[in-house]
C-alpha cells in the first residue's frame, strides 16, 4: 500500500529522501563493471536480487565504507549486521579494546576507518586511554551514536566549543559541511571547559542545527528531554546521554532495547545461515592481505587482535548469486542438493 508521504511529496523529491538514485547508480554501476557474469542469469534476475539484498540490509556486507555511509539505511543496516555478528561478543562478557573492535568492524567493511572507531571509544572512555577494555554493549551503542549521527555530532563539537569560548548563541554559525574551514572565535569567558556549557543554551543551538542540517540528526523532542534535567553539560556528557537514550535507540531503528541486546533466537538462527557467507570473504580478505583469520565470531578474541592494513575493494554481495545459480544448474533434478546449496 502507497504510503501518504510518498504520495504526498513530489516525484524527484521522494526519490532523493529515499535515496533511490543512490541505488540505482550503484546497480548500473555493479551491471556494468560485472556484464559478463550478469548475463548468464539475466539482468532482470540481478536487479531482483540487488534490491532484495537492498531492503533486507545485507547490501552493505563487504562493501567500501563511502557506500556503507552513503545513506541511513545503509549506515542503520551496517549497525544491524554489526550487532548480529558480533553479539555473542557481549554474550560471552568479553572486553575489547578499540583497536580490536575496529578489527571486527573491518571484517564487515574492510577500509572502515580508524578514526571512527576511536571516537566512539572515547564516548564510552571520556579520555585518549584507547587500550581500555569496553563492553560490547557500551561500546556498540556509543558506535551507533558516532556513527549515525557523524556529520551532525561534528557539528555539534563545533557549536560546543563556540559556545565555551563565550560566543552569542543567537549568532552561531551552524555548520553545514565538514570542511573544517577555521573561523575566528571570542576570547573565552570565565568559564572552564570542565564545567561544560549551559544546557538550555546549548539546546537552543542544537534545535537551530536540527531545523537547518541536511544530516540526519536525533529527535530534537528527545534531545530536549534528554537535556531538560541538566543544568550544564561537557561534550562527551553530551555524547555519552546520547548514547544511553533508549528513546533515541528506538527512534533510530537499528537496535534493539539495551536489555533485549542478547535475546532474540530467530537472530540466532539468520546468524546461522550469515556466518558461512561472512567466513568466506573475511577468508578471501585474509588472502589478499596476508593475514590469518580463524573466524569473525571467535568469543577469545582471536579475530579481534587482527593488524590493521588497508585491504582491496571486496566484491558486492551480488556475485555468490552467480556462484548459486551454477550450483543450481549442475544440481537439476536433485532437490537435496539445491536445497543444500542454498544453505
Amino acid at each position: 500500500m502507497l504510503s501518504p508521504e510518498r504520495l504526498s511529496l513530489p516525484g524527484l523529491e521522494y526519490l532523493a529522501q529515499r535515496h533511490v538514485l543512490t541505488y540505482m547508480e550503484d546497480a548500473v554501476s555493479q551491471l556494468l563493471e560485472n556484464r559478463e557474469d550478469i548475463s548468464q542469469y539475466g539482468i532482470a534476475r540481478f536487479f531482483t536480487e540487488y534490491f532484495n539484498s537492498v531492503r533486507q540490509g545485507t547490501h552493505i556486507l563487504f562493501r567500501e565504507f563511502s557506500f556503507v555511509q552513503a545513506t541511513p539505511h545503509n549506515r542503520a543496516s551496517f549497525l544491524r549486521t554489526f550487532w548480529r555478528c558480533f553479539r555473542t561478543v557481549g554474550k560471552n562478557g568479553d572486553l575489547l579494546t578499540a583497536q580490536e573492535y575496529h578489527c571486527l568492524l573491518q571484517l564487515l567493511c574492510p577500509d572502515f576507518p580508524v578514526e571512527l572507531t576511536q571516537k566512539a571509544a572515547r564516548i564510552v572512555l571520556m579520555d585518549d586511554a584507547m587500550d581500555c577494555l569496553m563492553s560490547f554493549s557500551d561500546f556498540l551503542f556509543a558506535f551507533q551514536i558516532q556513527f549515525y549521527y557523524s556529520e551532525f555530532l561534528e557539528s555539534v563539537a563545533a557549536i560546543y566549543q563556540d559556545l565555551l569560548a563565550g560566543k552569542n548563541p543567537n549568532t552561531v554559525i551552524v555548520p553545514t559541511s565538514s570542511s573544517g574551514q577555521h573561523r575566528q572565535r571570542q576570547p573565552p569567558n570565565d568559564c572552564s571547559p570542565l564545567d561544560g556549557v549551559e544546557a538550555s543554551l546549548f539546546y537552543q543551538c542544537l534545535e537551530s542545527l536540527c531545523d537547518r542540517s541536511k544530516y540526519s540528526c536525533p529527535p530534537s523532542a528527545l534531545v530536549k528531554e534528554m537535556l531538560s534535567s541538566a543544568q550544564r553539560l561537557t561534550f562527551y556528557g553530551f555524547l555519552m546521554a546520547l548514547a544511553k537514550d533508549q528513546g533515541i535507540n528506538r527512534a533510530l531503528g537499528a537496535l534493539p532495547d539495551k536489555g533485549d541486546l542478547f535475546v532474540d533466537p530467530a537472530m540466532d538462527q539468520e546468524l546461522e545461515k550469515l556466518l558461512p557467507t561472512i567466513c568466506l570473504f573475511s577468508f578471501r580478505v585474509a588472502q589478499v592481505s596476508g593475514l590469518s583469520i580463524s573466524g569473525p565470531t571467535s568469543s577469545s578474541g582471536d579475530a579481534a587482535n587482527l593488524p590493521v592494513r588497508p585491504s582491496p575493494r571486496i566484491n558486492s554481495p551480488w556475485k555468490p548469486l552467480h556462484h548459486r545459480r551454477k550450483m543450481d544448474t549442475e544440481s537439476e533434478g536433485s532437490n537435496e542438493e539445491t536445497d543444500s546449496s542454498e544453505n
